[in-house]
């Protein structure tokens, strides 16, 4: 029979060793810049498989109603790193958010128009006097900035949620997500050759869209956390990548917590084309990197379109923690 003495130290050593390690794991809040969905699937897995964990990291990942959104979360201090697409980022940065680009996921453009075969809109030229849905913050600065470079005059319809008011005909013209909407208008019974396609990044508009972003001063303060939390997440990416079924039940749990209806074959469909979005079969791309072309291309549209009247340096926004040559 063990001695009250001895199973008190025991307890004592126990609970302090509990302690060290919860000391060990640094705490950070990621907010992505949607509800879950396997656009975030990677997040999901990293936690799940411990990566973070493993890293010393205490990640809690907490979504934005549909009334708020990410950056919100960022400037009043609930969340560390959240989730944006560039546009946003840098529309934020010249409204003075001192916001910095610590990862860049996306390396491409998912944005896209579709129409019905049954209107004759074949071309960007039948665009003309149609009426178009467009999603609103964040969406709608490249597809704007598109139809205002060939002088079209268009009626632009707000979106929140829904494709329904383009599957009743009361739109000409969608602007549609590859990875999200586009899916959903195929699984409410519209075959892919009833639509016509538009993909911005075929029209000269290829802007790379989700990236990792965060203050200023929590990249200076907390560089070899977000470095941690960096590397861990495109752990969880790969993990995703080879390992999707898991991937997709994870984010399946994660929208039945939130109470948000979910379609396996849809976030099927997410979790593949998101994976295309982030290059993960072009191993001469830095998956985390921002190209100085790319930003440029942002802010010059940005500009054209006095959605932002300055603009700062690519070094002073893109302030990687994740480097080329890091092994």
């Amino acid at each position: 029979m063990m001695r009250p003495g001895r199973a008190f130290l025991i307890g004592f050593v126990l609970l302090l060793n509990g302690s060290i390690l919860s000391a060990q794991h640094n705490k950070l809040v990621f907010t992505p810049h949607w509800l879950p969905q396997a656009q975030f699937a990677g997040f999901y897995v990293a936690r799940d498989q411990g990566f973070y964990s493993d890293a010393g990291l205490d990640v809690e990942i907490i979504h934005p109603p549909v009334t708020d959104n990410a950056l919100t979360f960022l400037t009043n201090g609930q969340a560390d790193v959240i989730s944006l697409f560039l546009v946003t980022g840098l529309k934020a940065r010249s409204e003075g958010v001192d916001l910095v680009n610590i990862a860049q996921l996306s390396q491409h453009s998912a944005i896209m128009m579709v129409s019905m075969k049954e209107s004759g809109i074949e071309s960007l030229a039948d665009f003309e006097g149609k009426r178009i849905g467009i999603w609103m913050s964040g969406f709608e600065e490249v597809p704007k900035a598109l139809i205002n470079e060939y002088g079209l005059a268009v009626e632009w319809v707000p979106i929140l949620s829904s494709v329904n008011l383009f599957l009743a005909g009361g739109l000409d013209i969608m602007t549609v997500m590859y990875y999200n909407e586009y899916n959903t208008i195929y699984l409410s019974g519209i075959d892919h050759d009833e639509l016509n396609t538009f993909f911005l990044s075929e029209l000269g508009y290829d802007i790379p869209e989700d990236g990792l972003y965060t203050l200023k001063s929590t990249r200076e303060q907390r560089p070899g956390d977000l470095k941690k939390f960096v590397e861990a997440t495109m752990k969880g990416w790969a993990h995703a990548a080879r390992n999707k079924e898991y991937a997709i039940s994870l984010v399946i749990d994660q929208m039945q917590a939130l109470h948000i209806p979910s379609n396996r074959a849809h976030q099927r469909w997410m979790l593949d084309k998101v994976l295309d979005l982030y290059a993960y079969e072009d191993k001469s791309v830095k998956q985390t990197q921002l190209s100085e072309e790319d930003f440029h291309k942002a802010v010059s549209l940005l500009k054209a379109r006095h959605i932002i009247s300055g603009g700062c340096r690519y070094e002073e926004f893109f302030r990687p923690v994740v480097h080329p040559m890091d092994p």
